[in-house]
């Protein structure tokens, strides 16, 4: 019976109130103190940086109170300036906290360059695929007296001999020397 005497003891109640309120104020006071620290009710709307140059982009980033970090460049989008932002995460519009950094992706200068793979005596059949799946471009088909029919010979690009291995913008124009097959 000690202990049933004890816990409606009139200090024991006490105490217990006093634990619950100071448990109550302390969280209070906490959750007051973490949306101040954490700028709860701050809101910046990010602007959109697109199509505009990394130094400009990181500028307009600054002067909302965010920050800029470039990610690796993607492959080169014709449909945007050389240099230029081509996509950012968060997307402009969105709202976030100050400070936040916002992820710039940076259309190269140019394609990339490809390296030729050997299609020198294979048909024209096995090639154009081959050359048109890595990204080049098939120019003229030039043809020469050579006994077989359709076979590459030589690749050139604007009148220079290509040698596999060689290194090429993609997308260019490669042109086929092939056999005419009158030998």
């Amino acid at each position: 019976m000690g202990f049933l005497k004890f816990v409606f003891s009139k200090h024991f109640v006490i105490q217990l109130l006093l634990a619950i309120v100071g448990i109550v104020l302390f969280c209070f006071l906490g959750l007051k103190w973490m949306a101040y620290y954490t700028n709860h009710s701050q809101r910046i709307e990010v602007p959109n940086v697109k199509r505009l140059s990394v130094v400009l982009a990181k500028k307009s980033l600054e002067n909302s109170d965010l920050r800029a970090a470039v990610q690796d460049s993607a492959n080169f989008d014709p449909k945007f300036p050389p240099l230029s932002i081509i996509d950012q995460n968060p997307k402009a519009g969105n709202l976030v906290k100050e400070n936040r950094k916002i992820y710039l992706t940076v259309n190269p200068s140019g394609y990339r360059k490809i390296q030729i793979p050997d299609v020198i005596q294979k048909t024209l059949r096995q090639t154009k695929p081959t050359l048109q799946a890595i990204g080049f471009n098939i120019g003229e088909k030039i043809y020469v007296p050579n006994l077989a029919k359709d076979v590459v010979l030589e690749l050139r690009h604007e009148g220079k001999k290509l040698q596999p291995g060689d290194m090429l913008m993609k997308t260019s124009t490669i042109d086929l020397v092939l056999g005419d097959g009158s030998q």
